[in-house]
């Protein structure tokens, strides 16, 4: 088990990479942050939590959210009507291209984690409005934290969409090939409400212990998600977790890992241990330049990679 003072030292040694990095800018309410910042939890099965940092702040979701989100439509929906609509593999480009689905026939997104593919998942989450639509997704995400709190950032999620021009191009593709059927506007309200969930990296670790544990919660014993569900989203973690930078994540790192440009990554060692991260300096492909250096050093030292 690490000490505080262990992984103090890993982010006085990951914190000089914040200089090569910048934060995200094209979501203006994002750029407000320190690139400085960084900071890390690790959530123990026995409940023990070790942090370095400062871990009280919160931090929206982004693309985080998209690994939440498909654990919850898998849920509901099943396998056969998710994979029906977006399909599993990985894709060299970047999260919010465009170009692929023109390519492919039929033309669905290649997977879950890229934007054009998460729009398809969140179109699948039930209900009549939007309002009753997040709320059925926050209360997923309050029992996957055991925090009740947890709510999002009004003025990121408002943000977000007001400068959504692409995803609306992507949604207006999706639409025009029978992917998605509701109101574009109705379907973005309720993406950036999503990508605008706000948690510390200690909530963010804990949600990582969940998916490390195969979907049971050793703290509360509850089961919060079949096995099944919690490998397949591990699966698409490691395969498509961190953009077009997963196969130099899975070879250098080796852990499963979901990250968002708020800075976020929320990593799970199976049957080991959670991790959450922030640090909001990103690298031009859109990952926490800080983070992915802090995971680096934590996996080389005390092999945690999965491979």
């Amino acid at each position: 088990m690490y000490t505080a003072i262990e992984l103090q030292r890993f982010v006085e040694q990951a914190k000089p990479y914040a200089k090569y990095g910048k934060v995200a800018n094209y979501i203006p309410a994002l750029s407000k942050a320190n690139p400085d910042d960084l900071s890390i939890a690790i959530y123990y099965p026995d409940g023990t939590v070790v942090c370095a940092g400062d871990t009280e702040k919160n931090v929206t979701l982004q693309s985080i959210s998209k690994i939440i989100t498909l654990a919850f439509v898998l849920m509901n929906r099943g396998e056969k009507a998710v994979f029906h609509k977006v399909g599993m593999e990985p894709t060299g480009d970047p999260f919010n291209s465009i170009a692929k689905l023109e390519e492919v026939q039929p033309a669905k997104p290649l997977n879950p984690m890229i934007n054009a593919g998460a729009l398809a998942v969140t179109h699948m989450i039930d209900g009549t409005t939007v309002t009753k639509r997040f709320h059925q997704l926050l209360t997923f995400v309050h029992s996957l934290t055991g925090n009740a709190a947890i709510t999002y950032s009004k003025e990121v999620a408002q943000s977000e969409f007001e400068t959504a021009f692409l995803n609306r191009s992507l949604c207006y593709f999706l639409k025009q090939h029978g992917i998605i059927d509701e109101d574009v506007e109705q379907l973005m309200d309720l993406y950036t409400k999503q990508c605008a969930i706000e948690m510390t990296c200690i909530d963010l670790a804990r949600i990582g212990l969940v998916f490390a544990m195969d979907g049971f919660d050793p703290i509360t014993k509850q089961r919060i998600m079949p096995p099944h569900v919690a490998r397949i989203c591990k699966t698409f973690m490691v395969t498509c977790g961190m953009y077009n930078a997963s196969g130099e994540f899975a070879i250098k790192i080796g852990i499963p890992a979901k990250s968002g440009v708020s800075g976020g990554i929320l990593a799970a060692v199976p049957g080991r241990l959670g991790i959450g991260i922030f640090g909001p300096a990103l690298d031009e492909k859109g990952n926490s330049i800080t983070g992915m250096k802090l995971l680096e050093l934590l996996s080389k030292t005390y092999s945690l990679s999965i491979f």
